[in-house]
Protein backbone atom coordinates (compact mmCIF):
# COMPACT_ATOMS: atom_id res chain seq x y z
CA UNK A 1 0.00 0.00 0.00
CA UNK A 2 2.97 2.48 0.78
CA UNK A 3 3.75 2.83 -3.42
CA UNK A 4 -0.17 5.01 -3.23
CA UNK A 5 0.71 7.23 -0.71
CA UNK A 6 1.81 10.85 -0.97
CA UNK A 7 5.15 11.71 -0.22
CA UNK A 8 4.64 14.93 1.23
CA UNK A 9 1.66 17.33 1.63
CA UNK A 10 2.31 19.29 -1.58
CA UNK A 11 1.56 15.85 -3.42
CA UNK A 12 -1.76 15.31 -1.16
CA UNK A 13 -2.56 18.72 -1.90
CA UNK A 14 -2.10 18.37 -5.66
CA UNK A 15 -4.40 15.17 -6.07
CA UNK A 16 -6.87 16.81 -3.92
CA UNK A 17 -7.12 20.23 -6.28
CA UNK A 18 -7.29 17.37 -9.36
CA UNK A 19 -10.39 16.05 -7.85
CA UNK A 20 -11.98 19.41 -7.13
CA UNK A 21 -10.63 19.97 -10.89
CA UNK A 22 -12.30 17.15 -12.36
CA UNK A 23 -15.74 17.85 -10.06
CA UNK A 24 -15.78 21.00 -11.53
CA UNK A 25 -15.61 19.57 -14.93
CA UNK A 26 -17.26 16.69 -14.79
CA UNK A 27 -20.35 17.08 -12.10
CA UNK A 28 -23.36 19.53 -13.40
CA UNK A 29 -24.53 19.69 -9.91
CA UNK A 30 -21.18 20.30 -8.30
CA UNK A 31 -21.09 23.90 -10.86
CA UNK A 32 -24.35 24.91 -9.64
CA UNK A 33 -23.92 24.36 -5.50
CA UNK A 34 -20.46 25.85 -5.99
CA UNK A 35 -22.64 29.11 -7.71
CA UNK A 36 -24.52 28.75 -5.25
CA UNK A 37 -22.84 29.27 -2.14
CA UNK A 38 -20.48 31.80 -3.74
CA UNK A 39 -23.84 33.73 -3.92
CA UNK A 40 -24.40 32.99 -0.70
CA UNK A 41 -21.52 34.27 0.53
CA UNK A 42 -21.76 37.38 -1.26
CA UNK A 43 -24.94 37.99 -0.08
CA UNK A 44 -23.16 37.53 3.54
CA UNK A 45 -20.98 40.18 3.01
CA UNK A 46 -23.14 42.68 0.84
CA UNK A 47 -25.71 42.33 4.02
CA UNK A 48 -22.93 43.28 5.99
CA UNK A 49 -23.19 40.00 8.64
CA UNK A 50 -21.44 39.44 11.37
CA UNK A 51 -17.64 36.99 11.29
CA UNK A 52 -19.97 34.34 12.92
CA UNK A 53 -22.43 34.31 10.78
CA UNK A 54 -20.58 34.42 7.55
CA UNK A 55 -18.54 31.40 9.23
CA UNK A 56 -21.74 29.29 9.85
CA UNK A 57 -23.27 30.18 6.28
CA UNK A 58 -19.18 29.28 5.00
CA UNK A 59 -19.20 25.79 7.05
CA UNK A 60 -22.51 24.76 5.68
CA UNK A 61 -21.93 25.74 2.03
CA UNK A 62 -18.48 23.50 2.61
CA UNK A 63 -20.49 20.90 4.39
CA UNK A 64 -22.98 20.98 1.49
CA UNK A 65 -19.91 20.83 -1.67
CA UNK A 66 -18.15 18.15 0.43
CA UNK A 67 -21.29 15.79 0.21
CA UNK A 68 -21.82 16.62 -3.12
CA UNK A 69 -18.50 15.11 -4.18
CA UNK A 70 -18.59 12.37 -1.95
CA UNK A 71 -21.95 11.69 -3.69
CA UNK A 72 -19.71 11.79 -6.94
CA UNK A 73 -17.84 9.13 -5.30
CA UNK A 74 -20.45 7.10 -4.48
CA UNK A 75 -22.29 7.10 -7.46
CA UNK A 76 -18.63 6.40 -9.84
CA UNK A 77 -18.05 3.33 -7.00
CA UNK A 78 -21.34 1.99 -7.96
CA UNK A 79 -21.16 2.52 -11.65
CA UNK A 80 -17.68 1.29 -11.34
CA UNK A 81 -18.96 -2.22 -8.96
CA UNK A 82 -22.19 -2.80 -11.19
CA UNK A 83 -20.88 -1.96 -14.99
CA UNK A 84 -22.59 0.58 -15.97
CA UNK A 85 -25.50 -1.53 -15.59
CA UNK A 86 -28.78 -1.01 -13.45
CA UNK A 87 -28.65 -2.55 -9.90
CA UNK A 88 -31.10 -1.70 -7.36
CA UNK A 89 -28.94 -1.81 -5.05
CA UNK A 90 -26.53 0.87 -6.48
CA UNK A 91 -30.01 2.91 -7.35
CA UNK A 92 -30.99 2.74 -3.91
CA UNK A 93 -27.43 3.96 -2.43
CA UNK A 94 -27.20 7.09 -5.11
CA UNK A 95 -30.80 8.09 -3.84
CA UNK A 96 -29.50 7.99 -0.42
CA UNK A 97 -26.64 9.88 -1.13
CA UNK A 98 -28.64 12.56 -2.93
CA UNK A 99 -30.60 13.14 -0.52
CA UNK A 100 -27.62 13.70 2.20
CA UNK A 101 -27.08 15.67 -0.49
CA UNK A 102 -30.24 17.88 -0.80
CA UNK A 103 -30.82 18.06 3.06
CA UNK A 104 -27.92 19.52 3.20
CA UNK A 105 -28.21 22.32 0.29
CA UNK A 106 -31.64 22.87 2.45
CA UNK A 107 -29.87 23.22 5.17
CA UNK A 108 -27.44 25.65 3.80
CA UNK A 109 -30.42 27.62 2.17
CA UNK A 110 -32.30 28.05 5.78
CA UNK A 111 -29.32 28.97 7.42
CA UNK A 112 -28.38 31.87 4.70
CA UNK A 113 -31.93 32.88 4.96
CA UNK A 114 -32.81 33.30 8.68
CA UNK A 115 -29.35 34.76 8.79
CA UNK A 116 -30.20 37.50 6.10
CA UNK A 117 -33.89 38.04 6.85
CA UNK A 118 -33.32 41.27 9.15
CA UNK A 119 -31.23 42.40 6.78
CA UNK A 120 -33.88 41.90 3.94
CA UNK A 121 -36.72 42.86 5.25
Amino acid sequence: MLKFQSKDFFHSATHALNGLRIANKSQRNFKKHLFISFFYIIMAVIFELEVTSICLIIFACAMTLSLELMNSCIEFIMDAYYKNKWAKLAKLAKDMSAGAVLISSCAALAITFLLCIEKIF
